[in-house]
Protein backbone atom coordinates (compact mmCIF):
# COMPACT_ATOMS: atom_id res chain seq x y z
CA UNK A 1 0.00 0.00 0.00
CA UNK A 2 1.73 3.38 -0.97
CA UNK A 3 2.19 5.82 2.02
CA UNK A 4 1.36 10.01 1.25
CA UNK A 5 3.99 11.53 1.95
CA UNK A 6 3.20 15.15 4.16
CA UNK A 7 3.65 18.22 2.30
CA UNK A 8 6.54 20.53 3.10
CA UNK A 9 5.49 23.46 5.61
CA UNK A 10 6.51 26.79 5.21
CA UNK A 11 8.39 26.83 8.23
CA UNK A 12 10.01 23.52 7.23
CA UNK A 13 11.05 24.80 4.11
CA UNK A 14 11.93 27.96 5.12
CA UNK A 15 14.22 25.62 8.09
CA UNK A 16 15.86 23.79 4.71
CA UNK A 17 16.84 27.18 2.85
CA UNK A 18 18.00 28.78 5.80
CA UNK A 19 19.81 25.22 5.92
CA UNK A 20 21.45 25.31 2.27
CA UNK A 21 22.16 29.78 2.53
CA UNK A 22 23.95 28.96 6.03
CA UNK A 23 26.18 25.96 4.21
CA UNK A 24 26.56 28.08 1.22
CA UNK A 25 27.93 31.20 2.91
CA UNK A 26 30.36 28.95 5.09
CA UNK A 27 31.70 27.55 2.13
CA UNK A 28 32.23 31.07 0.81
CA UNK A 29 34.25 32.52 4.36
CA UNK A 30 36.46 29.01 3.61
CA UNK A 31 37.45 30.52 0.47
CA UNK A 32 38.33 33.80 0.97
CA UNK A 33 40.23 32.12 4.78
CA UNK A 34 42.14 29.89 2.93
CA UNK A 35 43.01 32.14 -0.37
CA UNK A 36 43.81 35.51 2.01
CA UNK A 37 45.94 32.97 4.17
CA UNK A 38 47.82 31.10 0.78
CA UNK A 39 48.31 34.49 -0.58
CA UNK A 40 50.23 36.00 2.54
CA UNK A 41 52.22 32.45 2.47
CA UNK A 42 53.04 32.95 -0.33
CA UNK A 43 54.52 36.69 0.17
CA UNK A 44 56.75 35.31 2.98
CA UNK A 45 57.61 32.49 0.56
CA UNK A 46 58.56 35.13 -1.85
CA UNK A 47 61.09 37.18 0.24
CA UNK A 48 62.60 34.11 1.46
CA UNK A 49 63.52 33.06 -2.62
CA UNK A 50 64.80 36.70 -3.21
CA UNK A 51 66.59 36.63 0.20
CA UNK A 52 68.34 33.24 -0.83
CA UNK A 53 68.73 33.55 -4.22
CA UNK A 54 70.55 37.11 -3.65
CA UNK A 55 72.39 35.65 -0.67
CA UNK A 56 73.86 31.89 -2.53
CA UNK A 57 73.60 32.51 -5.98
CA UNK A 58 73.33 36.51 -7.14
CA UNK A 59 74.54 37.14 -11.03
CA UNK A 60 76.39 33.74 -10.88
CA UNK A 61 74.00 32.23 -13.95
CA UNK A 62 72.84 35.31 -15.62
CA UNK A 63 75.81 37.47 -16.32
CA UNK A 64 77.64 37.53 -19.59
CA UNK A 65 79.87 35.45 -20.92
CA UNK A 66 80.95 32.07 -20.19
CA UNK A 67 80.59 32.37 -16.41
CA UNK A 68 77.50 31.33 -15.32
CA UNK A 69 78.31 27.92 -17.42
CA UNK A 70 81.61 27.88 -15.53
CA UNK A 71 79.63 28.70 -11.99
CA UNK A 72 76.72 26.49 -12.70
CA UNK A 73 77.84 22.64 -11.32
CA UNK A 74 79.14 24.94 -8.16
CA UNK A 75 75.72 26.56 -7.55
CA UNK A 76 73.28 23.20 -8.65
CA UNK A 77 71.77 22.74 -5.41
CA UNK A 78 71.24 26.22 -4.59
CA UNK A 79 69.58 27.28 -7.74
CA UNK A 80 66.97 24.04 -7.21
CA UNK A 81 66.57 25.25 -3.66
CA UNK A 82 66.02 29.03 -4.82
CA UNK A 83 63.80 28.22 -8.06
CA UNK A 84 61.44 25.91 -6.22
CA UNK A 85 60.48 28.53 -3.36
CA UNK A 86 59.79 30.49 -6.25
CA UNK A 87 57.41 27.95 -7.39
CA UNK A 88 55.76 27.73 -4.30
CA UNK A 89 55.37 31.17 -3.81
CA UNK A 90 53.84 31.04 -7.67
CA UNK A 91 51.55 28.52 -6.72
CA UNK A 92 50.24 30.22 -3.57
CA UNK A 93 49.07 33.09 -5.77
CA UNK A 94 46.37 30.78 -7.60
CA UNK A 95 44.53 30.48 -4.74
CA UNK A 96 44.15 34.25 -3.57
CA UNK A 97 43.49 35.47 -7.25
CA UNK A 98 40.60 32.81 -6.90
CA UNK A 99 39.45 34.09 -3.42
CA UNK A 100 39.69 37.94 -4.61
CA UNK A 101 37.79 37.09 -8.10
CA UNK A 102 35.11 35.21 -5.36
CA UNK A 103 35.16 38.45 -3.34
CA UNK A 104 34.25 40.81 -6.68
CA UNK A 105 32.19 38.55 -9.13
CA UNK A 106 28.78 39.68 -7.57
CA UNK A 107 29.89 43.76 -7.78
CA UNK A 108 31.48 43.90 -11.12
CA UNK A 109 31.85 40.67 -12.99
CA UNK A 110 33.22 41.34 -16.08
CA UNK A 111 36.50 43.19 -14.96
CA UNK A 112 36.89 40.39 -12.28
CA UNK A 113 36.94 38.00 -14.89
CA UNK A 114 38.94 39.55 -16.65
CA UNK A 115 41.36 40.63 -14.71
CA UNK A 116 41.64 36.98 -12.83
CA UNK A 117 41.86 35.32 -15.97
CA UNK A 118 44.77 37.64 -17.04
CA UNK A 119 47.10 37.20 -13.50
CA UNK A 120 46.41 33.46 -14.17
CA UNK A 121 48.28 33.46 -17.27
CA UNK A 122 50.91 35.30 -16.17
CA UNK A 123 51.10 32.69 -13.05
CA UNK A 124 51.10 30.11 -15.86
CA UNK A 125 54.01 31.33 -17.36
CA UNK A 126 55.80 31.97 -14.28
CA UNK A 127 55.02 28.80 -12.77
CA UNK A 128 56.04 26.74 -16.18
CA UNK A 129 59.77 28.83 -16.53
CA UNK A 130 60.57 28.38 -12.80
CA UNK A 131 62.61 25.45 -12.90
CA UNK A 132 65.51 27.14 -15.43
CA UNK A 133 68.03 24.01 -14.12
CA UNK A 134 66.10 21.52 -16.10
CA UNK A 135 67.19 23.30 -19.43
CA UNK A 136 70.72 24.77 -18.34
CA UNK A 137 71.73 21.40 -16.37
CA UNK A 138 72.92 19.55 -19.86
CA UNK A 139 73.97 22.55 -21.58
CA UNK A 140 76.84 22.96 -17.95
CA UNK A 141 77.43 19.13 -19.08
CA UNK A 142 78.62 19.31 -22.53
CA UNK A 143 80.47 22.40 -21.34
CA UNK A 144 82.34 20.60 -18.81
CA UNK A 145 82.29 17.26 -20.42
CA UNK A 146 85.82 15.46 -20.60
CA UNK A 147 87.16 15.97 -24.01
CA UNK A 148 85.07 18.61 -24.88
CA UNK A 149 86.92 20.89 -27.30
CA UNK A 150 87.25 25.04 -27.26
CA UNK A 151 84.41 25.50 -29.71
CA UNK A 152 82.52 22.98 -28.58
CA UNK A 153 82.83 25.43 -25.26
CA UNK A 154 81.83 28.11 -26.90
CA UNK A 155 78.73 26.86 -28.31
CA UNK A 156 77.56 25.41 -24.81
CA UNK A 157 78.06 29.40 -24.17
CA UNK A 158 75.90 30.56 -27.11
CA UNK A 159 73.51 28.17 -25.85
CA UNK A 160 72.99 28.91 -21.86
CA UNK A 161 73.08 32.76 -23.49
CA UNK A 162 70.35 32.24 -25.62
CA UNK A 163 68.49 29.94 -23.18
CA UNK A 164 68.68 32.45 -21.16
CA UNK A 165 67.35 35.26 -22.60
CA UNK A 166 63.39 32.87 -23.51
CA UNK A 167 63.73 32.55 -19.67
CA UNK A 168 64.37 36.82 -19.31
CA UNK A 169 61.24 37.05 -22.54
CA UNK A 170 59.14 34.39 -20.17
CA UNK A 171 59.55 36.80 -17.10
CA UNK A 172 58.89 39.91 -19.30
CA UNK A 173 55.57 38.20 -20.95
CA UNK A 174 54.57 36.82 -16.78
CA UNK A 175 54.79 40.34 -16.24
CA UNK A 176 52.73 42.10 -18.65
CA UNK A 177 49.85 39.95 -18.14
CA UNK A 178 49.80 40.23 -14.54
CA UNK A 179 50.15 43.58 -14.90
CA UNK A 180 47.34 44.08 -17.14
CA UNK A 181 45.44 41.84 -14.97
CA UNK A 182 45.88 44.24 -11.95
CA UNK A 183 44.59 47.16 -13.38
CA UNK A 184 40.97 45.25 -14.24
CA UNK A 185 41.18 44.14 -10.92
CA UNK A 186 41.58 47.47 -9.52
CA UNK A 187 38.95 48.46 -11.31
CA UNK A 188 36.57 45.90 -10.01
CA UNK A 189 37.64 47.06 -6.67
CA UNK A 190 36.13 50.04 -7.47
CA UNK A 191 32.52 48.89 -7.22
CA UNK A 192 32.99 46.41 -4.69
CA UNK A 193 31.52 47.57 -1.12
CA UNK A 194 34.31 45.32 0.61
CA UNK A 195 37.19 47.05 -1.25
CA UNK A 196 36.36 50.78 -2.70
CA UNK A 197 38.48 53.23 -3.95
CA UNK A 198 41.71 52.73 -1.57
CA UNK A 199 42.49 49.45 -2.35
CA UNK A 200 41.39 49.62 -6.29
CA UNK A 201 43.43 52.49 -6.81
CA UNK A 202 46.14 51.19 -5.39
CA UNK A 203 45.37 48.17 -6.84
CA UNK A 204 45.40 49.96 -10.60
CA UNK A 205 48.38 51.63 -9.56
CA UNK A 206 50.69 48.68 -8.91
CA UNK A 207 49.52 46.98 -12.92
CA UNK A 208 50.23 50.49 -14.45
CA UNK A 209 53.83 50.90 -12.79
CA UNK A 210 54.42 47.39 -13.85
CA UNK A 211 54.18 48.08 -17.19
CA UNK A 212 56.26 51.15 -16.89
CA UNK A 213 58.80 49.25 -15.34
CA UNK A 214 58.71 46.75 -18.36
CA UNK A 215 58.58 49.73 -20.87
CA UNK A 216 61.90 50.96 -19.13
CA UNK A 217 63.86 48.49 -17.37
CA UNK A 218 65.07 45.02 -18.46
CA UNK A 219 63.37 41.72 -15.94
CA UNK A 220 67.40 41.16 -15.08
CA UNK A 221 68.17 44.39 -13.79
CA UNK A 222 68.48 45.65 -10.20
CA UNK A 223 66.04 48.45 -10.64
CA UNK A 224 63.34 46.16 -11.67
CA UNK A 225 63.16 44.48 -8.54
CA UNK A 226 61.52 47.29 -7.12
CA UNK A 227 58.36 46.21 -9.29
CA UNK A 228 59.05 43.04 -8.75
CA UNK A 229 58.45 43.58 -4.99
CA UNK A 230 54.65 45.22 -5.61
CA UNK A 231 53.47 42.08 -7.63
CA UNK A 232 55.08 39.62 -5.43
CA UNK A 233 55.06 41.16 -1.92
CA UNK A 234 53.45 44.16 -1.67
CA UNK A 235 50.18 42.84 -3.60
CA UNK A 236 49.47 38.98 -1.92
CA UNK A 237 50.53 40.55 1.32
CA UNK A 238 47.71 43.60 0.93
CA UNK A 239 45.34 41.48 -0.25
CA UNK A 240 45.86 38.42 1.15
CA UNK A 241 45.36 39.95 4.74
CA UNK A 242 42.20 41.94 3.10
CA UNK A 243 40.56 38.65 2.06
CA UNK A 244 41.38 37.13 5.08
CA UNK A 245 39.94 40.00 7.23
CA UNK A 246 36.70 39.73 4.90
CA UNK A 247 36.34 35.75 5.86
CA UNK A 248 36.51 36.95 9.59
CA UNK A 249 34.12 40.10 9.31
CA UNK A 250 31.27 37.72 7.20
CA UNK A 251 28.43 36.65 9.97
CA UNK A 252 27.16 33.17 8.87
CA UNK A 253 24.19 33.73 6.83
CA UNK A 254 25.32 37.10 5.11
CA UNK A 255 26.42 36.29 1.91
CA UNK A 256 26.59 39.83 0.65
CA UNK A 257 29.45 40.45 2.62
CA UNK A 258 31.11 37.51 1.86
CA UNK A 259 30.81 38.31 -2.00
Amino acid sequence: MATVKAPVTILEQAAITDSVTTAAVAQEVSVLRWGGIAGVIGAVIFVCSIVFQVAFIGTKTTAAGAGPVINFPGIRNEIIVGQTLFLAGTVLLMPLFLALYRSLRRSSLAPAIFGTGLSFLGLAVLAVESEPNVAMAPISDSYHAAGATAAQQASAVQLWQATQGMFNQFDTCAYIFLSIGFIFLGLAMLRSPSFRNVFGWAIAAFGVAGLIGVALFAVTSGTFAVFALLTFVIFPLLIGWKVYGLSRASPPGAPATAA
